[in-house]
C-alpha cells in the first residue's frame, strides 16, 4: 500500500474524529453493539478462518478468542455509562475554596493497533473494543503470519463500519513501518519485546502515546507443599494451550527436588489426558504459526534432557508437548522466551535462590506460584516485578474483566482489559470550574503579610 493511500486514510479518520462523529455515547454504544452482533453472524467463518490458520479446534477458537472477545464487549456496554461520567474530585485544598474540580475523559483520536498471530482475533478486536469505547477512530493491522484472519477481519469491519472510523490495513512489517510513519495519536502494540522497542523508538519521534503488550520468560513455581495434582494439570493446561504460543504461558518450571520426581509423573499423566497417548495425531492439536517459527523450536528441544513427548511433525508443523529437565540457564532454551510447546522444568531447594534467579533476569509478563503456604505467596509477590499472575493457577488473571493486564519493564508498558481498556485509550482531561462570585485578592499580592498568609495556606 502506498504511503499517500495510508496518509489519505489517517486524514480521513481524523475528520471523523473531528466532526465530533464518535464521541456521543449513544453513539459507542450503538458501534459495540454492531460489532457484538457482527460476531455472531460471523462466528462460524471465525472459527474456520482460525483453523486454516492455526489448526485450532472450535473449542479453543471460542473460548479464547470468539467467547473472550463477546464477554469484553458485553461488559463494556454494561458498564461503560459509569465509566463515562466525568468525575467530581472533592477534598479541595483551602486555596481552591469557590471551585469546582472533575475530570473528564477525553479520546486521543486516530489509534494505530498492530495486532500479532497468536490470538489473531481476540488480541485484534479487544483493544478496538477499548478504543471505539472511548471515542476514538481505529486503524488496525493484523498479522500476516494469519492471513486467513486477517482478510476475515478486514471483510467483517468493513461491513460492520465506515472506514473513517474503523479499518483494517493488511500487509508485512514494512506496511507496519509505514503505519507507524503516519501522524497517529496513539498506538497500542502486541508482539515480541524486540519489535515493541522499534514501535517505542517510532512513537518516541513524534512523543507519540503508546501501549507496548509484550512478553518474555514467565516462571512457574511448584513449592513443596504444592497440590501437585492440581498444579500438574493447570500448568499443562496453561503452557500447551495453542501449542505454547501463549504470552503468558508459563515459560519454565522451578519445583521443589522434594516434589520433584511425582510432579513430573503426574505432568505425563496430565499430558496424556490432554492430548492422548499419540499427540501429533490428535486432530485438535493447534499448530506452529510458520516454518521459520517451527524450525526455532525444534532447535531448542535440543537443550537439556527431553522426559516427555519430543516428537514433531514437519509437514504440519505439529510439535508434541515436550518436557525438558537438566536444563541450566546457559541452554538456548533459557535464553529467550519459549513461545511454544517446550517447557523447561528445573530443580530447586531454596526459595531465595529462586528468587535471585528470576530477578536478575528482565521482568516477566506472568508469574504463577502452587503453595498452599501464605508465607510463602507473600514472599514471592514481595520480592519479584513481575505484569500479573495466578496462585494455585495458570493463565486465569487475564479472563477477569475487572483486572488490568500488562506488563513490566521489558516486558511491556501500559494496560488494557475492561475499564481499563477505556482509560488506556482516553485522555484524563483535568477541569477546575473557578467562581466568578468573588476574587480573592491574596492572589496577586506579593507583600511579606501575604506571603505569610500563603506559607500557612500551602503546607
Amino acid at each position: 500500500m502506498e504511503k499517500k493511500v495510508l496518509e489519505e486514510l489517517v486524514a480521513k479518520q481524523r475528520d471523523y474524529f473531528h466532526a465530533g462523529k464518535t464521541r456521543p455515547l449513544d453513539v459507542r454504544l450503538a458501534h459495540l453493539r454492531r460489532l457484538y452482533d457482527g460476531i455472531l453472524t460471523y462466528e462460524d467463518r471465525i472459527v474456520d478462518a482460525l483453523n486454516k490458520d492455526l489448526n485450532k479446534s472450535e473449542f479453543d477458537a471460542y473460548v479464547t478468542e470468539i467467547g473472550y472477545t463477546l464477554k469484553e464487549i458485553s461488559q463494556t456496554m454494561k458498564q461503560l455509562p459509569k465509566w463515562d461520567k466525568p468525575k467530581k474530585v472533592n477534598n479541595r485544598p483551602i486555596y481552591l475554596f469557590g471551585t469546582k474540580s472533575y475530570i473528564v475523559n477525553d479520546p486521543y483520536g486516530v489509534v494505530l493497533n498492530i495486532a500479532p498471530w497468536n490470538y489473531p482475533f481476540q488480541l485484534a478486536i479487544v483493544p478496538l473494543v477499548g478504543a471505539i469505547a472511548a471515542g476514538n477512530t481505529v486503524i488496525l493491522k493484523p498479522s500476516e503470519l494469519t492471513p486467513n484472519t486477517s482478510e476475515l477481519l478486514g471483510e467483517m469491519l468493513g461491513e460492520l463500519f465506515p472506514q473513517a472510523l474503523a479499518a483494517v490495513v493488511e500487509g508485512d512489517k514494512e506496511i507496519s513501518q509505514k503505519l507507524l510513519d503516519q501522524d497517529l495519536d496513539y498506538i497500542f502494540f502486541t508482539g515480541g519485546t524486540e519489535i515493541g522497542k522499534s514501535v517505542a523508538a517510532a512513537a518516541a519521534k513524534t512523543l507519540t502515546p503508546v501501549t507496548l503488550e509484550l512478553g518474555g520468560k514467565s516462571p512457574t513455581i511448584v513449592h513443596k507443599d504444592a497440590n501437585l495434582a492440581l498444579a500438574a494439570r493447570r500448568i499443562a493446561f496453561g503452557k500447551f494451550l495453542n501449542a505454547g504460543q501463549t504470552c503468558v504461558a508459563p515459560d519454565y518450571v522451578y519445583v521443589h527436588r522434594d516434589v520433584k520426581e511425582g510432579f513430573m509423573a503426574l505432568l505425563k499423566e496430565q499430558i496424556v489426558t490432554l492430548y492422548g497417548e499419540m499427540p501429533l495425531n490428535n486432530q485438535a492439536m493447534t499448530r506452529v504459526v510458520s516454518k521459520g517459527h517451527f524450525d526455532r523450536l525444534v532447535a531448542l528441544i535440543g537443550s537439556g534432557e527431553i522426559i516427555i513427548g519430543g516428537q514433531i511433525d514437519e509437514e504440519k508443523l505439529l510439535i508434541e508437548p515436550t518436557v525438558l529437565t537438566n536444563v541450566t540457564w546457559d541452554m538456548p532454551v533459557m535464553k529467550e522466551e519459549i513461545f511454544g510447546p517446550i517447557l523447561p522444568v528445573m530443580g530447586y531447594t531454596d526459595l531465595d535462590e529462586v528468587i535471585k534467579e528470576v530477578v536478575s533476569r528482565p521482568k516477566p509478563l506472568a508469574l504463577y506460584l502452587f503453595t498452599e503456604s501464605k508465607a510463602v505467596e507473600d514472599k514471592v509477590l514481595l520480592n519479584i516485578s513481575f505484569g500479573g499472575g495466578c496462585i494455585n493457577d495458570t493463565l486465569f488473571h487475564l479472563t477477569h474483566p475487572e483486572l488490568p493486564f500488562g506488563g513490566v519493564g521489558e516486558s511491556g508498558i501500559g494496560r488494557y482489559h475492561g475499564r481499563y481498556s477505556f482509560e488506556t485509550f482516553t485522555h484524563q482531561k483535568s477541569i477546575v470550574r473557578q467562581t466568578t462570585k468573588f476574587d480573592l485578592s491574596l492572589r496577586y499580592d506579593s507583600s511579606d503579610k501575604a506571603l505569610k498568609m500563603v506559607k500557612k495556606v500551602m503546607k
